[in-house]
């Protein structure tokens, strides 16, 4: 058996940690060994430790799969900080420096290779990966490739198509969400060949849950942000609320600024700069803020809308008190809130005609014919689409999204369709320019020379923040130096954008011919709609404690109430709060399992004040829960 010392070394050396914290040693052990293992372990758990110690203790390179372009940045620069040679491949990159990032983990210079779950299907990396020397697997976020889960992301299907490539290495799986169900879903997609699961209590005793019913959501986030100091986030459904908020906030006088998927990359890591710093307080978001970011000392989350699942709302409230210390979690509700998700049940999953129909009008719209199109691969605008034949936006997603499922066609979210350059002259003529008015033009000239022997056939991809990054630049200023070229007739340049787009995975068939099974619709729309029940019911439910309905939900039956939720500290008709009554009547209860009790010996044995005892055993008898004889011996009640 390994010595544990090994380890604890190790995260001394890298890491300054005396010790790990509660499981960690366990599954660092049991992957050390080889064997397969899924580790359950709440946000800000430290799940990158149970992968980066043993890695470090093993020969060959970490493989980690992730969709978190955030977190892969996020955790390469902090591993390199550290001195560990590690590397990310991510939309964006250059043929070239992906080439060179693949040689390199060949080679032996990375331990650590974060790859996003696209990635692993490409020939290219499929072909390096047989060269490597892979020690170990973990794939982040785990739950994604379970399409029972609330997030469940098909790309995260082609990890078991890798494990074929390395059947040697074991495989780390991690997740701060998954219900028992989606705990064997896990496991079963990614071929487990031992089936150990470490779990650390989903329990957060230093974050309290509050709900709130409200019709004034705007003034009540605003006490809240007034009456607890320190950073927060808050999150809402819709792009254009967030700024919306974001400049309401402001104008009270509160540091606040908005994020959502459609800005920039240049423009998302500025905003997450200055939060994480501290230059800005309240950062106002859809759901695509947070994954990935590690902020310790977030004091409250604040949600203006209500989410569609409990997996999402405890992974995006657990993003508060990290550190540790007293945080809040306050879900913010009205009566419309209620009516909307009951809604989304039918507008996730639209009639079978309707998805048939719109299969059918992608096909029109790129005038494919029957039997054509397998492999076809085209930028898509879903506003012009639903536009140009009167369809509703949402309803529209939802069926092209269930039409991925049932494997005709694919629309990715987002592509990165990177900038493109070629020169417009011959080389001899370059010489003809002068541009020492402009001298920054000169210098972007030499980098595309030295860098892109490509450009004077055939329009090439370039790297707009690498060649701003070696030249001193911003991106604006990059653009504007290749834009200024174009004017001038140098260059042809393109710029970048990301776009979503479609790509049709078979061959188009008649409608009549489309089948959409049984697992794909019915299946997932009686799942969906449990998931909406249960936010309802969280939400709405005043006779249990908060926590103890979330841990209940991840398959924690056991937990006690965890007196700092709103339904805990609420004072009860009884006098006393609720977190009180339900301590007082769970350890009565106790005391009587077993055998009946003189009322003086109960009292004597029940932790509380004794007039709080005698209000809860009043009132259990009131209820028939317990019965007191003439005696004064109280007994549970048959």
């Amino acid at each position: 058996m390994v010595d544990d010392n090994i380890f604890k070394s190790i995260l001394r050396k890298y890491w300054g940690y005396p010790d790990f914290r509660p499981v960690q040693l366990d599954i660092i052990r049991s992957i050390y060994e080889g064997n397969d293992v899924l580790g359950l372990l709440p946000t800000g758990g430290g799940k990158s430790i149970t992968f980066q110690v043993p890695a470090l203790a093993m020969e060959g390179v970490c493989l980690v799969i992730t969709p978190l372009i955030a977190l892969m940045k996020d955790q390469v620069d902090n591993l390199r900080s550290r001195g560990v040679m590690a590397a990310a491949i991510y939309s964006g990159m250059t043929n070239q420096d992906i080439y060179t990032t693949l040689d390199n983990c060949i080679y032996g210079a990375y331990k650590f290779l974060y790859i996003s779950p696209e990635r692993l299907g490409t020939e290219i990396f499929q072909q390096k990966m047989k060269l490597m020397d892979i020690a170990m697997v973990a794939v982040d976020e785990s739950h994604c490739i379970s399409q029972w889960g609330y997030d469940f992301r098909p790309s995260y299907l082609h990890i078991s198509d890798v494990r074929e490539l390395i059947p040697n290495a074991p495989i780390l799986a991690l997740t701060a969400t998954a219900t028992p169900d989606v705990v064997d879903d896990i496991q079963r997609q990614l071929h487990f060949r031992t089936n150990i699961v470490f779990k650390k209590s989903f329990e957060r005793k230093n974050l309290s849950y509050v709900v709130r019913k409200t019709d004034d959501k705007m003034g009540q986030m605003l006490k809240i942000l007034q009456s607890v100091p320190g950073t927060s986030i808050v999150y809402v459904r819709s792009r254009e609320k967030t700024k919306t908020i974001a400049d309401w906030l402001k104008q009270q006088k509160i540091s606040a600024d908005h994020f959502h998927a459609g800005l920039s990359q240049e423009t998302k890591d500025r905003k997450q700069e200055a939060w994480k710093s501290g230059a800005c307080r309240v950062i106002v978001s859809t759901n695509a803020f947070g994954m990935g970011i590690d902020k310790p000392d977030v004091r409250t989350v604040i949600h203006l809308d209500v989410p569609d699942s409990l997996e999402a709302y405890f992974q995006e409230a657990g993003r508060a008190g990290r550190d540790e210390k007293r945080s809040y979690a306050i879900l913010l509700y009205d009566k419309m809130d209620i009516t909307n998700l009951k809604k989304r049940i039918a507008e996730n999953y639209p009639s079978r005609d309707f998805i048939k129909s719109v299969y059918t009008k992608v096909a029109c719209f790129f005038q494919i014919g029957e039997g054509e199109g397998e492999n076809f691969m085209q930028g898509f605008d879903l506003g012009e689409f639903c536009r140009s034949y009167h369809l509703p936006i949402t309803q529209t997603y939802s069926a092209l999204k269930i039409l991925h499922q049932a494997e005709y066609l694919e629309l990715t979210d987002e592509l990165n369709l990177g900038s493109k350059v070629m020169f417009s002259v011959p080389r001899r003529k370059l010489y003809d320019y002068d541009f020492s008015s402009e001298p920054k033009l000169d210098e972007v000239l030499e980098f595309l020379l030295r860098n892109y022997p490509g450009l004077f056939s055939d329009l090439t991809k370039v790297d707009e923040a690498d060649m701003a990054k070696h030249l001193g630049l911003t991106r604006d200023e990059m653009y504007h130096c290749l834009s200024r070229l174009s004017y001038y007739g140098v260059v042809d340049y393109i710029p970048g954008k990301k776009t979503p787009y479609i790509k049709f995975l078979r061959a188009r068939v008649d409608e009549s011919r489309l089948v959409i099974s049984k697992e794909v619709y019915e299946e997932r729309m009686a799942r969906f709609a449990h998931r909406i029940e249960r936010v309802i019911a969280y939400v709405t439910e005043e006779t249990h404690c908060r926590s103890r309905m979330l841990l209940k939900y991840f398959g924690e039956e056991n937990s006690r109430p965890c007196g700092s939720c709103d339904y805990c500290l609420k004072k009860n008709d009884k006098g006393v709060s609720n977190h009180i009554y339900d301590s007082i009547r769970e350890s009565i209860l106790q005391q009587l399992a077993d055998a009946p009790m003189a009322m003086r010996t109960l009292l004597s044995k029940v932790e509380s004040e004794e007039k709080h005892v005698v209000e809860v055993i009043r009132h259990l008898i009131d209820q028939g829960e317990v019965e007191m004889d003439e005696a004064d011996w109280i007994r549970l009640k048959k």
